[in-house]
């Protein structure tokens, strides 16, 4: 039985999902079925299986990706913040110019720039010609710009 069909069977009888379930599947494999609840719009199923990916496997990067993007999605900042954070820990030098775009926005709709700028920085000290980073750094400047001119009026 796929992941998707066992998490429809306990769906449909109602019944809580139990993480430990879906312990014989692999994070790629949750994943890959949390991909495709979002893009059949099925996305409280979708969350409530990040959320068991989560407790069954809380360092994979797969579903720490996946499940940070779920909280983005649910404009759930800090979560998102916190995961895409992990995820760009557990990464490293080999964190990946979406994670640095992604992480840079959920910090700004948390209300965070200091820490956004810091973000793009470091994905630019990567990925100096990516142009998503590029166009981050310079909303975040802007940014920065507007409030000093707000600060001054003050």
């Amino acid at each position: 039985m796929s992941l998707i069909q066992e998490l429809m069977n306990q769906a449909a009888t109602g019944s809580l999902l139990n993480p430990i379930s879906f312990k014989r599947f692999t994070p790629t494999e949750i994943r890959e079925s949390i991909q495709t609840l979002v893009a059949t719009e099925q996305i409280d199923l979708a969350n409530a299986l990040g959320d068991a990916g989560l407790s069954l496997y809380p360092h994979s990067e797969d579903i720490l990706a996946i499940t940070g993007l779920l909280a983005i999605m649910k404009q759930d900042w800090s979560m998102g913040v916190e995961l895409l954070t992990e995820l760009k820990t557990l990464q490293g030098e080999n964190t990946q110019p979406f994670t640095y775009v992604m992480l840079v926005r959920a910090l700004r709709c948390n209300l965070d720039p200091a820490q956004a700028y810091s973000v793009v920085n470091e994905g630019l000290t990567f990925y100096p010609d990516h142009a998503e980073l590029q166009a981050e750094s310079l909303d975040l400047e802007g940014f920065s710009d507007a409030m000093m001119v707000s600060e001054s009026a003050h």
